[in-house]
């Protein structure tokens, strides 16, 4: 008879990169709990270590549903570190330094309903739909069979060690002091920052570091514009060097220039990618389809090999690990590096925002005018009945043109005669289809924007 019951078709739930849903009506603590013991029996059947690390963000069903997928694992006969709050990039740390696989509850940028779970095998490798997620999907719709029990649940903080160790990868002690709005946006950056920007000659001003699941103040999700406002007017009021701006689970940074506008994380990537070359010099650097064409521009100028590959983070780490990449970077304001297990990291891709700005006089908009070459519309998200349709309707009116080039790596990216290109695809956790727009200045961006969207949302 099995431990943990069947549960029906979980597709929805259970994505291409993690599990994520509305809290009470797709994921509660009996689906965790047999996420737990079907994680568990993966792992024995490949030998794996004989724990799991654990951790949580500050949403009031986090630690609920930790504690559960605890008992799911330790039914199986596996031991459970539990590290408590923390960012996703401490468990990845955590899952590193203790050379263990993870679990992350989070549900990162979403609304406050909504709750979730990001897995690693130990030493912060990722498991995805390709590597190990369909396997404990399929486990979990069949049954989870009953595990001999036995295993035990111990805590360890990991804060103060996670925070030290970011300070050895970039060193902030010889930068100029920097004034620096944080906007932590009630989520769990209000926890991590302190700890590691504390000490350095930094003037933080704080912005929403309680750590309250609700979201009182705004959405912990700056992709949306209308989050950074808060940011963007303190920088200003303050008279900041910059501000900076962490999701929910703070694995995700965003930048604000002296002035209040938002820098591109294409043009982060493009800065790390500098810095990290100067270290590993002919390194692969990876970036993914939606980054601006200038990330690639910049790596090859600075003797990098650019590599292109999809969105998302599993993808992205597979490939660190394939090509032996020092650095990769989303435009959705994630970035990976090789010196952290190839996890990403929001609190260091800052650290190397800061560390840039700090070792040079001028202000961060013109230190990033080297990274900012071309216009882009953001991503701009249409709800459709249809979204493989409206793809095909799109590649049908596209693909016969002349000089057009299609790309289906990752949905479908259209590259055009002039130099401009887009790229539509369906989100891996929303019923949406995505699309980001690049050109030579806002005038042709919105032009090509509002053509392709004609077509999307008719």
């Amino acid at each position: 008879m099995p431990d943990h019951l069947p549960f029906p078709d979980l597709s929805a739930i259970i994505k291409a990169y993690d599990v994520r849903g509305v809290v009470g009506e797709q994921v509660d603590a009996a689906l965790v709990a047999a996420i737990g013991a079907a994680l568990a029996r993966l792992l024995k059947a490949e030998d794996g270590p004989a724990a799991v690390v654990v951790g949580y963000d500050m949403r009031d069903s986090s630690p609920g549903l930790a504690a559960a997928f605890a008992e799911g694992v330790t039914g199986q006969g596996l031991d459970v570190v539990d590290i408590g709050l923390a960012s996703t990039d401490m468990l990845y740390f955590a899952a590193g330094t203790l050379d263990l696989p993870g679990a992350m509850f989070t549900a990162s940028h979403n609304p406050a309903r909504y709750n979730g779970i990001k897995l690693c095998r130990a030493g912060a490798t990722p498991i995805g739909q390709d590597t190990g997620l369909v396997t404990i999907r399929e486990a979990v719709e069949q049954g989870v069979p009953g595990g001999p029990g036995g295993g035990s649940v111990r805590t360890e903080q990991m804060l103060a060690d996670y925070a030290a160790y970011l300070r050895t990868l970039v060193d902030l002690r010889g930068i100029r002091p920097l004034k620096v709005v944080v906007d932590a946006g009630n989520g769990m950056g209000g926890f991590t920052v302190p700890e590691v920007l504390g000490g350095l000659p930094l003037h933080v001003v704080p912005l929403f570091f309680e750590l309250d699941g609700t979201f009182p103040n705004h959405e912990a999700n700056p992709l949306d514009p209308a989050n950074l406002v808060d940011l963007q007017k303190a920088v200003v009021a303050e008279g900041a060097d910059l501000g900076l701006a962490f999701d929910g689970d703070a694995d995700r940074c965003f930048v604000v220039d002296e002035r209040g506008e938002p820098v591109s994380p294409s043009a982060i990537t493009g800065l790390v990618a500098v810095r990290e070359l100067a270290k590993a010099p002919g390194s692969p650097i990876i970036h993914n389809l939606i980054t601006s064409k200038a990330v690639a521009e910049v790596v090859r100028e600075h003797g990098g090999e650019p590599v292109r590959t999809r969105v998302g983070h599993s993808f992205i780490k597979q490939t660190m690990a394939d090509t032996g990449a020092v650095f990769g970077g989303e435009h959705s304001a994630h970035y990976y590096f090789r010196d952290f297990w190839k996890a990403d990291s929001g609190m260091l891709a800052a650290l190397h925002v800061l560390a840039a700005l700090g070792e040079q006089p001028g202000p961060l908009s013109g230190l990033m005018a080297e990274f900012e070459r071309y216009s882009a519309s953001g991503e701009v998200n249409s709800t459709v009945a249809d979204q493989a349709g409206r793809v095909a309707a799109i590649k049908e009116i596209y693909g016969p043109r002349d000089g057009v080039e299609l790309d289906e790596l990752d949905g479908l990216t259209v590259f055009l005669p002039d130099g401009s290109w887009f790229n539509l695809r369906a989100s891996n956790t929303e019923p949406l289809l995505r699309l980001n727009v690049e050109a030579a200045d806002p005038a042709a961006v919105a032009a090509l924007r509002d053509e392709v969207l004609a077509v999307v949302r008719a």
